[in-house]
């Protein structure tokens, strides 16, 4: 399963959309898995900052 952001909402916040048909427990485990990535990379800024 892939996903892709398409262009901004109105309020600029991007939004992103999955380029397969999957179920929504799928869905649901990649975006936890994104999530995951995303807050393992912050903590890894936070700790390059306070270094």
């Amino acid at each position: 399963m892939s996903f892709s952001f398409t262009d901004p909402k109105p309020n600029n916040e991007p939004s992103f959309s999955f380029t397969e048909p999957t179920d929504v427990k799928e869905q649901l485990q990649a975006i936890a898995d994104m999530a995951h990535k995303i807050l393992r990379l912050v903590a890894d800024v936070r700790q390059q900052i306070s270094d």
